[in-house]
């Protein structure tokens, strides 16, 4: 006879015991399970609370500029060529020329010659132009691209315009392309996109292990949960 069990106590039957086993297992998965799906709740909340052309700013960059098309020169001494872009960069016509190597450059589509790497001064006008909103412009800061900012996700040598309100544009070093805008409400939505695919640091691997865990974990605990709620409803009936 077992311990503490009295010999007028029903034997417990095998399915009675997995099931007990199940709950056990349902109660503690569904707490290691609780913190995940409560951020992935709030985060969820947070970025469908706001249209996403708000969160990219689209109302605070101006549209690009038509440009006419006769009189262009195509670049010289450009070399092998993979990618010809066409933008306007402060009322003038500029290509925007990636070599074989990979290398990026800038031409004056009129007269063909290569354009030197954009300066400080260079930059401010170019954000100027493509911000429209009405916040001054505060700073100008140049960054290399090894030290490239988490909120502009290229792997580019930029500058940095700050304004007052919190949005950063961010104006390609060599080519003098606007890469980015980016808003305060952008980064807070970037922040919470971290946690909601559980990758905080890069918040740009939606397959890492830590989101696979959890969702694992959770998944488990709600078919566990489902077994038992059938099962209940059984022994109800």
């Amino acid at each position: 006879m077992a311990p503490g069990i009295a010999a007028t106590d029903p034997p417990v039957r095998p399915r009675r015991r997995l099931m007990q086993s199940f709950a056990r297992w349902h109660i503690w998965l569904g707490w290691i399970a609780a913190l995940p799906v409560l951020l992935w709740l709030v985060s969820g909340l947070f970025m469908a609370a706001r249209p996403i052309d708000d969160v990219r700013g689209a109302a605070l960059r101006r549209p690009a500029a038509a440009i006419a098309a006769a009189g262009l020169v195509t670049p010289q001494e450009a070399g092998a060529v993979t990618r010809l872009t066409l933008i306007e960069e402060l009322g003038q016509p500029v290509w925007l020329v990636t070599g074989a190597d990979k290398v990026q450059a800038r031409f004056n589509a009129r007269t063909g010659l290569p354009l030197a790497p954009v300066t400080a001064s260079e930059a401010e006008q170019l954000a100027r132009a493509t911000f429209a909103g009405t916040s001054a412009l505060s700073s100008v800061r140049h960054f290399a691209v090894e030290a490239a900012p988490l909120d502009l996700r290229r792997p580019r040598p930029s500058w940095q315009a700050s304004f007052a309100d919190g949005t950063h544009v961010y104006i390609d070093a060599e080519t003098g392309e606007v890469l980015a805008l980016r808003t305060r409400f952008w980064r807070a939505y970037d922040f919470m996109w971290g946690l909601h695919i559980m990758d905080p640091r890069t918040r740009e691997d939606t397959s890492n292990v830590l989101l696979w865990l959890f969702g694992g974990i959770a998944l488990a605990s709600a078919l566990l949960g489902s077994v038992l709620l059938f099962r209940r409803r059984r022994v109800a009936r």
